[in-house]
């Protein structure tokens, strides 16, 4: 366990990484104490350093949301991490890629809250129904530490999240197959990835789900206007400063972004 001092000293570490676009040492080998929990308070503490700079916290990604990421980095369950306003965009909407250190992106799905879940008890079937629409979303993933990373490194770093963007789509929770929601993903012009949404903890519900249990232990909830990104259902691709990515979902529409 991390002193406050020790916390501290590496959100600044992080925060300075993200200002100077410049990768910081992994937590866990400045601090080699470093615990999940210690991981998780460097991470709220991160959040509270950047809404006290004027930013809002409107919800959460969770990631590791595959036997075989969580297999990479050693892991028994997914993370998660808060997403912010000032990383909120519209599809069609150009994003710099100068916004970001190491960016890749993920194609996934985005969960509207429209009630308060709270519980370790709550069910993918509590998730659908507090669930006012479900948008096509990319999740641009983005890491502020050197490699190897461990999972205390990924969580401490806000779980990599850089930025959301946000589909046109609104999809109805409670008529939509969510297992068997497939897409593709091309980067300009050529398909790089294709997945389906079952990927996703068999249901990427079933990852809300978990959240809502993970938020209790720590005594919060899942609260009414919160977005949350349920995880990725393909593997991620890199995207740099010219790249046009298309994420196509069939029927639910396609969500296209423009990389400057």
């Amino acid at each position: 366990m991390l002193s406050p001092e020790d916390r501290l000293q590496c959100v600044q570490h992080l925060l300075q990484a993200r200002r100077q676009r410049q990768l910081a040492r992994q937590p866990s080998r400045s601090f080699p104490g470093l615990d999940i929990d210690d991981a998780y308070g460097i991470q709220e503490l991160w959040v509270q350093a950047c809404v006290a700079a004027g930013n809002r916290a409107v919800g959460y990604k969770i990631g590791l949301t595959t036997h075989a990421l969580q297999q990479a980095l050693q892991a028994s369950e997914p993370d998660y991490g808060r997403i912010l306003d000032d990383a909120v965009f519209r599809a069609g909407e150009p994003i710099s890629a100068a916004l970001f250190l190491q960016p890749r992106l993920e194609v996934e799905l985005a969960f509207m809250i429209e009630a308060d879940l709270q519980g370790v008890g709550t069910s993918t079937r509590d998730v659908l129904l507090a669930t006012g629409a479900i948008i096509p979303a990319l999740e641009i993933v983005d890491r502020r530490t050197e490699l190897p990373r461990a999972i205390t490194d990924t969580i401490a770093d806000n779980a990599a999240f850089g930025a959301l963007v946000l589909g046109a789509a609104r999809i109805d929770p409670t008529r939509a197959d969510l297992h068997w929601i497939a897409g593709s993903v091309a980067r300009n012009g050529v398909i790089e990835e294709t997945g389906v949404s079952a990927a996703v903890l068999g249901h990427p519900a079933a990852a809300v789900a978990w959240l809502v249990a993970a938020l209790a232990r720590t005594g919060r909830k899942l609260e009414k206007g919160q977005i949350v990104l349920s995880g990725a259902f393909m593997r991620s691709i890199e995207v740099r400063a010219g790249d046009e990515v298309l994420a196509d979902y069939g029927p639910y529409g396609k969500l296209q972004v423009v990389f400057t």
